[in-house]
C-alpha cells in the first residue's frame, strides 16, 4: 500500500475561513520512486506555507540508509518556488493521456496554489525520448522541465544548508 511507505504524510489546509489567505495558499510535494532489487527506493520532498521543508532520500543500494531532512526555507524562497511552478504553467496541464505508474516506478507532484489545487501522478521518465513517445508530450514536457528545476533548486538548498566540509587536501 503506497500509503503505509510514504516517508511523511502531507498536511494541507484547505478549508481556510480567509479567502486573502487562501490567495496566498502555497504547498508543493513531490515523490519518485520504485520497488526493486534494492526494496522501496524513493526521493521525497514537500514544501509548506510556514516554510517547512521536508527532504527524504530513500535508497537501499549498498545497504545505504533513509536520509530523512527538515529545515525551514524563507518567503524569499517559497515566493521562488510560486514563481518557478506559476511560469512553467503546469497547472494548465492535463495527466489523464500521461503514461501510468509500472514497473518502472512513479511521480507524484502536488500542488496547492491559491485556490487551486493539483496532482499529478505517471511513470518514472528516463529522458526526453520517453516523453516525446507519450500521447501527450508538450504537457509531459512541462512537468519534466518542471520537476528538473524543483529538484535542483531542492538539491541546492540541501547542499546549502546542510553543508558537508571537504576532504582535506
Amino acid at each position: 500500500n503506497r500509503q503505509q511507505t510514504r516517508a511523511f504524510r502531507p498536511l494541507i489546509s484547505v478549508n481556510m475561513a480567509d479567502t486573502t489567505e487562501k490567495a496566498n495558499e502555497f504547498y508543493l510535494r513531490y515523490y519518485v520512486g520504485h520497488k526493486g532489487k534494492f526494496g522501496h527506493e524513493f526521493l521525497e520532498f514537500e514544501f509548506r506555507p510556514d516554510g517547512r521543508m521536508r527532504y527524504a532520500n530513500n535508497s537501499n543500494y549498498k545497504k545505504d540508509k533513509m536520509i530523512k531532512k527538515e529545515l525551514y526555507v524563507s518567503q524569499t524562497v517559497l515566493g521562488e518556488l510560486r514563481r518557478i511552478i506559476e511560469d512553467s504553467e503546469v497547472t494548465k496541464e492535463d495527466d489523464s493521456l500521461w503514461p501510468m505508474p509500472d514497473a518502472v516506478g512513479r511521480q507524484e507532484l502536488e500542488v496547492v496554489l491559491g485556490d487551486e489545487h493539483i496532482s499529478f501522478t505517471t511513470t518514472k521518465i528516463g529522458s526526453l525520448v520517453d516523453v516525446e513517445k507519450s500521447k501527450d508530450p508538450e504537457g509531459l514536457r512541462c512537468f519534466y522541465y518542471l520537476v528538473q528545476d524543483l529538484k535542483c533548486l531542492v538539491i541546492s538548498i540541501m547542499s546549502m544548508h546542510f553543508k558537508i566540509k571537504p576532504t582535506p587536501t
